[in-house]
């Protein structure tokens, strides 16, 4: 009996490391078999393919992508919101102060997985708003020659898991039927739990949980992707302690619906009663003050279309106020549920050894709540005018901030919460669109506390750099599918060097016909807004098309300018057609045109695969 077991064993062992040797040489088509195969045992020389590994020591890798704050919100770069996590993270890390989003959300998180532009492609390419065109550049979907940063992390031993807003499967994918290529777990995240989409209800979300949509359990939609997360790294490390992992956290937050509970909400109570303006003027003061603006530099006025904090009546200021309220609350709640991810790390020895990335927005702050604020989506283009929303809002204000409506703040807020800076998310144009604060925390390497870099960086830059700090090469090759360049610069020279000059040279931006290039402290850039530059747009006004060609270009000199106050374009005009020239071959290289805007979209010129019309709403 024994010996038979025993020659069990050795005949399930034997066959066991042929199947294994047969899975991995299946898997590894593109690396020639180095063994020989005889028609025997006896005559055939095995060979094993090897287990990758991540590098010795490797760091974890947390990346924290906020969404709609706005530069001048927390209180780490100079705002009135208490975000202590933040400033934590920030006081023992690095602020990076010259960082750069994409001015809309799903192209931001297209550029910030891949390293690539939101519009490059090869063979294919991801759109930049979210919607499907019948051109390269406006494919809406991540090529596979784009491989993400979960992808080249779990082909070098990491777990990789995301949890939040993912906002990049296109719509009509999104169901249980799949295909699932382009949901997070084709893109090489092994875990994913939160919502496809680019909003959702925070207590009714459209949740998803790896390939399947799931019943919420009616708590707030922060609470339960902090659980999973959680959830996610303890199982990984019982199973393989000490093994990397990457996680990617993206909150609704603070994308409309404003959702909070009162216990967060209520904390601001009378906070915000001084109004718009002198909010602006605070932040513009602290940020001074702290060193996350230099010093040279200078407020933009108060948008026309805004109007003066002092000229409002009581019922304006009272309603005006509690929109604010409900947003604080929501960062700092948010802010909350970010420090439980961190402080369960503490707790199990795991964040000295951990890289955080922190963006604080995927873009400015939002300019979708219109001038009187929106408890319902302004985006269904609803017919109401300016007085008739504002006391719809007046009747409601309770509510705001409650499960029952759809929050969105007013666009006096707006502009305040990107204080320094000029517009508004959508803007890709101008700073106050594109302009998001970085913090970077790794306390193995991070030993300058609080420190600023004002080096030039975007988006694509975190994936380089990644690599960078794990050791991890890119990769020619995922899945057998040769890979794009990588097209962002890595940022770790700056992290030991704040006097390095920047190395991120060149960057082109476009959303909606609005666009601008930067050139090494230079930017030139033009506005395009047809029909909607009173925004009344939002309340059922038809929008005019408008050549592009009528666009009036502005330059401006970033080193000694940069929130944007002094045009240049009449004194250096040469400057400004060197760098419309550098914007074209730009846009060439990278696929953008033709240029889409918001007429094309509302007025039905742009169709979906399934010959639909586009549907219009902003991601």
């Amino acid at each position: 009996m024994k010996q038979t077991r025993s020659y069990i064993q050795r005949m399930s062992m034997i066959g066991l490391s042929i199947l294994s040797t047969m899975t991995a040489f299946t898997q590894h088509t593109a690396q020639s078999y180095k063994g020989t195969i005889g028609k025997t045992l006896n005559d055939s020389k095995e060979w094993w393919v090897r287990v990758t590994k991540a590098p010795q020591g490797a760091p974890n890798v947390v990346l924290v992508l906020l969404d709609d704050v706005g530069f001048g919100a927390s209180e780490a770069f100079g705002g009135l919101i208490r975000t202590p996590i933040t400033d934590s993270l920030a006081n023992n890390g690095l602020k990076y102060t010259n960082f750069h989003t994409c001015a809309i959300c799903a192209p931001t998180r297209a550029a910030l997985l891949t390293g690539r532009n939101s519009s490059f492609v090869h063979e294919a390419g991801f759109s930049h708003i979210g919607l499907s065109a019948g051109y390269p550049g406006w494919d809406g979907r991540i090529p596979s020659s784009a491989g993400t940063i979960a992808e080249i992390l779990r082909d070098n031993g990491y777990n990789t898991f995301a949890v939040g807003k993912y906002g990049l499967t296109p719509d009509e994918e999104a169901t249980d039927a799949g295909p699932f290529d382009r949901w997070p777990s084709g893109k090489g995240f092994e875990h994913f739990f939160g919502f496809l989409g680019s909003e959702t209800d925070q207590y009714k979300p459209d949740l998803v949980e790896d390939n399947a949509h799931v019943q919420p359990d009616g708590r707030h939609l922060n609470e339960q992707i902090t659980d999973k997360a959680i959830a996610y790294i303890e199982r990984q490390q019982k199973s393989a302690p000490g093994k990397p992992f990457f996680l990617y956290y993206a909150p609704g937050a603070t994308h409309a619906p404003h959702q909070v509970s009162r216990y967060w909400s209520d904390q601001y109570k009378g906070r915000f009663s001084e109004g718009w303006d002198v909010y602006r003027e605070k932040v513009f003061e602290n940020q001074q003050r702290l060193g996350v603006i230099p010093a040279n530099a200078r407020l933009p006025e108060r948008n026309p279309h805004i109007p003066a904090w002092n000229t409002l009546d009581a019922d304006h200021k009272k309603l005006y106020e509690r929109f604010f309220e409900v947003y604080a609350g929501y960062l700092t709640y948010t802010d909350a549920e970010i420090g439980r991810l961190v402080h369960y790390l503490k707790d199990r020895n795991l964040l000295d050894n951990t890289i955080v990335y922190l963006i604080i927005g995927d873009n400015g702050a939002s300019k979708e709540g219109t001038r009187e604020g929106s408890l319902e989506h302004t985006l269904r283009y609803t017919a109401k005018t300016e007085e008739e929303q504002f006391k719809n809002n007046l009747t409601q204000i309770d509510s705001i901030g409650t499960a029952s409506v759809f929050t969105n703040y007013p666009l006096g807020w707006a502009q305040a919460a990107n204080t320094p800076f000029r517009e508004w998310k959508q803007d890709a144009d101008a700073e106050g669109g594109t302009h998001n604060p970085l913090v970077i925390f790794y306390p193995k390497k991070i030993k300058a506390k609080g420190d600023i870099r004002t080096q030039y960086g975007h988006v694509t830059d975190i994936l380089p750099t990644t690599l960078e700090l794990t050791g991890i090469q890119k990769p020619d090759h995922i899945k057998g599918i040769r890979q794009d360049s990588i097209q962002g610069t890595s940022l770790a020279y700056s992290i030991y060097d704040k006097e390095a000059a920047s190395q991120h040279k060149v960057q082109y931006y476009y959303i909606f016909g609005s666009r601008s290039i930067y050139a090494d402290g230079w930017k030139a850039a033009a506005a395009h807004r047809p029909g909607i530059t009173d925004f009344t747009f939002l309340n059922g006004k038809k929008i005019e098309d408008q050549s592009f060609d009528a666009d009036e270009w502005h330059l401006y000199n970033l080193n000694e300018d940069p929130t944007e106050v002094n045009d240049l374009a009449k004194k250096y005009p040469e400057k400004l057609a060197s760098l419309k020239k550098l914007f074209d071959e730009q846009a060439k290289a990278n696929y953008l045109y033709p240029l889409i805007d918001w007429y094309d979209v509302i007025n039905g010129r742009i169709h979906h695969p399934n010959g639909s019309h586009s549907p219009g709403p902003i991601k």
